[in-house]
């Protein structure tokens, strides 16, 4: 499921360097070239972190919140890159931050180690939306 996710992302930013060099920036901003080895590692962290939760026998809720926020992270890219629209893409990844708080949380009601994998994905999320909303604001865009 997660390589589901990084190949249908990996296939909407074909474009990213572009859209993204077009866009004024904050000046913290991260060269687009961070973006693939970051997403890269965090995609396998996510992915074990899931497989650390199902080795518990998870409960239902916690796969629903991984699965949600999966299904967030899949259309943050289209609705960034493809589609240009970087309010719903922040819209987004707000919902996808709450999601994997959430995730975090149920996990760790099974799995210590399967939550504080998600922590560093947390952590980008963070930095990702504090971005997203830099890029909002200093640019007109949809």
């Amino acid at each position: 499921m997660v390589a589901v996710v990084a190949l249908v992302a990996a296939l909407a930013a074909t474009s990213a360097t572009e859209v993204y060099g077009r866009l004024a920036q904050p000046s913290w901003a991260a060269p687009p070239s961070l973006f693939g080895p970051v997403w890269t590692v965090l995609y396998l962290v996510i992915a074990i972190a899931g497989w650390v939760y199902w080795r518990t026998d998870g409960e239902t809720q916690g796969f629903a919140a991984y699965g949600i926020g999966l299904l967030l992270n899949l259309l943050w890219t289209p609705l960034f890159f493809a589609g240009g629209s970087s309010r719903l893409a922040l819209v987004d990844l707000i919902l996808l931050d709450f999601t994997v708080v959430m995730t975090i949380g149920l996990f760790y009601r099974r799995s210590k180690l399967g939550a504080l994998l998600l922590v560093p994905y947390f952590f980008w999320l963070c930095y990702a939306t504090a971005l997203n909303v830099a890029i909002v604001a200093l640019n007109d865009v949809r």
